[in-house]
């Protein structure tokens, strides 16, 4: 049986199972390979489609994959800054 890779996540600020692919064939697909944990990306892919859909993001344009790119590094902490807007809101605690 193999091991899961852990990473020091830079989003949760502790050691945990990686992503086990790097999710971008670039530098920072690279760079989220070694520094995300799954758990972390994870929380993307739920996040990700209210910014699509809230902003209608053609992630065939380069505009559109430079938007979503440079959200994800405001998400993970790569940057600094605040996250896009999205019309959804977390349910009230009642």
């Amino acid at each position: 049986m193999n091991q899961a890779r852990v990473v020091q996540c830079i989003k949760l600020g502790e050691e945990l199972p990686g992503i086990p692919f790097q999710p971008l064939p670039t530098e920072f697909g690279k760079l989220l390979f070694e520094k995300v944990s799954m758990q972390a990306w994870q929380m993307w892919l739920r996040e990700s489609p209210r910014l699509i859909n809230t902003y209608r993001v053609d992630l065939q344009t380069a505009e559109g994959r430079a938007f979503l790119e440079n959200q994800m590094k405001i998400f993970f902490g790569f940057e600094q800054g605040d996250m896009a807007d999205t019309a959804w809101r977390p349910p009230e605690e009642g």
